[in-house]
């Protein structure tokens, strides 16, 4: 049973274009229905955190442009749980603002913060980490991080190295972080897959909401100040104004670089439950079923020939033929056609530039 105590929210003020033509600025990829299960990556956010979190207590942080695609795709959501920042100034900010919303509703909340954007395939051990870790939140002052255990020695993620020589007492799948690591280039981050004490960072956070607005007002004083300052007006006709004139104060600073590198109560749970945060084409094969010739095929009329190691999504009404190639993304959205190498798919943001 979902404890009332329980608060979700979801971090939707990312631009992501990367999965072009799909996904613009206009339409990022959180926002679409990438896996072509009919349900966009927001939407399959909300639903994995079923029987853990009540509607009622979900929160979602997106950019004012993008108000009404999460109220159209998610429905459920209270009208002043949807909190609109006028700009982007990266997640400390984000999750100061919703933490000083969230401690003004209910000063004993316990909290999951997660992205939009990310792919979950064990949604049964998610929920059962979560659980846990909420459990263990809620009887101390900790703040927990979930650490995914890495499969590939992978350079686009960054990672956290736990002191695995003991466990809390507590929960003895959490343990004390030793330090954040950036980005590693590949011969990096082949030596942490080797350690084993390395972990990919999700960017998923759990923590009491005290727990987190005294983090805050230890380490971002000015950034505390500034939003504990507002809480008279918050929930009122006044709040959306004053965010909107005082919001663009804030430092631009990620949660981790504010809060996470510094404090002393940081704990990880290294879990498995087939995590990926999408970032590329490559890694959206790795989440989507592929047929005896390596291929990926999204859409509901598609027909390959001699073709290998393809990922083709083109979910529009059309039917779509594919002859002799190997190793290539093929997109369609709203009259646009992509055919590209997926080893030069760096190269699709500059694409999607071109008039």
């Amino acid at each position: 049973m979902a404890s009332s105590r329980t608060h979700l929210v979801i971090m939707a003020g990312g631009i992501g274009s990367r999965f072009w033509p799909m996904s613009t600025e206009e339409r990022p990829k959180q926002f679409i229905d990438i896996l072509g299960v009919g349900r966009t990556l927001i939407q399959l956010t909300y639903d994995r955190f079923a029987g853990i979190c009540k509607p009622e207590n979900v929160w979602v942080v997106t950019n004012a442009r993008y108000a009404d695609i999460v109220r159209t795709q998610l429905p459920e959501i209270k009208p002043g749980h949807i909190l609109l920042e006028p700009c982007r100034r990266n997640t400390a900010p984000c999750i100061a603002y919703v933490s000083w919303r969230i401690k003004k509703e209910d000063p004993k909340a316990n909290v999951v913060v997660t992205p939009s954007d990310h792919v979950v395939t064990n949604e049964g051990e998610f929920r059962r980490v979560v659980t846990a870790c909420l459990k263990f939140t809620g009887e101390t002052d900790a703040i927990v991080t979930l650490g995914m255990k890495p499969t590939r020695p992978e350079t686009g993620y960054g990672y956290i190295q736990a002191d695995l020589t003991t466990s809390s007492a507590r929960n003895k799948e959490i343990f004390r972080v030793d330090s954040f690591r950036e980005k590693p280039d590949l011969a990096t981050a082949e030596q942490y897959i080797r350690n084993k004490s390395y972990f990919w960072n999700a960017g998923i956070f759990i923590w009491s909401v005290s727990t987190i607005v005294n983090a805050f007002r230890i380490y971002k004083p000015v950034m505390s100040k500034l939003f504990e300052g507002m809480t008279p007006i918050y929930d009122t006709p006044e709040e959306q104004p004053t965010i909107d004139r005082r919001y663009p104060e804030c430092e631009n600073i990620s949660v981790d670089y504010a809060i996470m590198e510094k404090a002393s109560e940081i704990f990880v749970c290294p879990a498995d439950f087939g995590w990926s945060d999408l970032g590329t084409w490559g890694s959206l094969m790795t989440h989507t079923p592929k047929d005896l010739y390596g291929n990926c095929k999204i859409g509901p009329n598609i027909s390959l020939f001699d073709t290998h190691n393809c990922i083709i999504h083109t979910t529009e009404e059309r039917r779509v033929v594919v002859q002799g190639l190997d190793g290539y993304i093929i997109a369609e959205k709203d009259g646009t056609l992509l055919i590209c190498k997926l080893s030069e798919e760096q190269k699709i943001k500059q694409y999607s530039e071109q008039p």
